[in-house]
């Protein structure tokens, strides 16, 4: 069962706009039915019922005038004082009998309040026609010396202010409404262009000519935003020149052990001292590039096939088996020095433990994934999220040659999140393990 909160949710827009709008547009909704209500409910119900009895009371007083003055010339001159005062257009018909019609099962506001009036003013048997005319509306009564026909102008029974009032409050929602969607467009635009340049910075694009805008939360919002990236950009640039400093002072003392190695000549042991040295060399350059994460280097559009097939040829020079499958050709925005590193990284892991690998490109509708398989073990499903933790090697020794130094899906996955992307693991339908590389499109 669905709770009412889950269901509201799934009903609600998504769009800042759009729910914005719900907001000023549902009060002004209650407000115009509560306000329909109390009109017909209120106003209409005793308007209907004046015009109503206005109409019965001069009916009924035609009716005593005649009764008062018989003659035949009397009357005529009451029919002109009725057609001329009260826009009565009055036919007697001598001997004349009212058609046995019962009156209508329904009737609306207007007709029912004008049988009750007549009913309460003329005393007399009467039928109304509210059907035959457009214009106006017959009203005959039985009088004891014939049948008095009495043809009432429409205007006299409706009052304009019903649809008045309507075109009023629907003239007046549509134009708040207007002036709403105007505000509501310019406050909803700042936002967007806030979080359009939060997500070029979170893909290390550049955001030329951003400004606070909007109202003042949006305005603050925007200005911790400058104030945040100018303060990471100072930290990028602070920790690059002190890890070119770093790289500086560890290699010049390897460089000096490799040059003392070299002048020992042949003694026991040397062998071992330079695979050391080298080790040691392998190591200081992969914690550099972890730490320096490719930063430096500027997005810039490049085709995606032709990257996999250049990184693809490097591992064919080696003798390495590796199939690479493009579908399409695919340009984007990208550092390409670095994801070349991030996909050396994952088809070579692929390589260390699997005999065979295969690389798929692959364009979905707001992405572009880069698919490496592998047939090797695999990693268990509860250790795949542990294996991107600086410096964990699943292997339990410190070769690197077996193992390597436990930073290659690290700087992958930080190089892909540089490009507002993700790696993730998975079971690969051949049998090992499936690195999927994902881009924004």
């Amino acid at each position: 069962m669905i709770h009412p909160g889950a269901w509201l949710k799934r009903l609600a827009p998504q769009g800042l706009l759009a729910r914005s709008l719900l907001i000023i547009v549902t009060p002004l909704i209650v407000v115009q039915l509560v306000s329909t209500f109390i009109f017909y409910t209120s106003h209409w119900d005793t308007i209907a019922k004046r015009l109503a009895q206005g109409l019965a009371g001069d009916v009924g007083g035609v009716i005593e005038m005649m009764r008062a003055f018989p003659d035949p010339e009397s009357q005529l001159r009451v029919m002109r004082i009725a057609a001329n005062k009260m826009d009565l257009d009055i036919r007697f018909h001598a001997g004349g009998i009212l058609p046995n019609v019962p009156p209508p099962k329904t009737l609306g506001i207007m007709e029912a309040s004008l049988y009750d009036a007549l009913g309460e003013r003329v005393q007399r048997p009467f039928m109304v026609d509210f059907t035959s005319f457009e214009r106006e509306v017959p009203i005959r009564v039985q009088l004891s010396d014939g049948l008095l026909e009495v043809f009432v102008p429409r205007k006299r029974l409706f009052s304009s202010t019903t649809y008045i009032f309507v075109l009023w409050m629907i003239g007046t929602s549509m134009l708040l409404l207007g002036i709403a969607i105007v505000f509501m467009r310019n406050q909803v635009r700042s936002v967007r262009k806030l979080a359009t340049a939060a997500d070029r910075f979170g893909r290390g694009l550049e955001v030329p000519n951003f400004k606070p805008e909007g109202a003042i939360e949006v305005r603050q919002a925007a200005h911790a935003f400058n104030v945040m990236r100018e303060r990471l950009k100072r930290q990028i640039q602070q920790r690059t020149e002190m890890l070119a400093g770093v790289s500086h002072d560890l290699r010049t003392p390897l460089t000096r052990m490799k040059l003392q190695l070299a002048m020992l000549g042949e003694i026991e042991g040397r062998a071992d001292l330079e695979e050391d040295v080298h080790e040691m060399e392998r190591m200081v350059e992969g914690y550099l590039a972890f730490a320096r994460g490719e930063g430096s280097e500027a997005p810039e559009p490049a085709e995606l096939g032709a990257l996999v097939e250049e990184v693809a040829g490097r591992f064919r020079r080696e003798g390495r088996e590796l199939d690479v499958h493009v579908e399409s050709r695919i340009t984007l925005a990208l550092r390409s020095h670095a994801l070349a590193r991030a996909l050396s990284n994952l088809i070579g892991n692929a390589f260390r433990y699997g005999g065979h690998v295969w690389v798929r490109v692959v364009r979905l509708d707001d992405a572009v994934e880069v698919i490496v398989d592998d047939d090797g073990p695999g990693i268990p499903a509860d250790k795949r999220e542990q294996v991107f933790k600086p410096f964990l090697r699943l292997e339990g020794s410190r070769n690197i040659a077996t193992g390597g130094v436990g930073l290659g899906l690290t700087i992958a996955r930080d190089i892909a999140r540089g490009h507002g992307g993700e790696v993730v693991l998975e079971d690969s339908p051949l049998g090992g393990l499936r690195a999927r590389l994902r881009l924004p499109a």
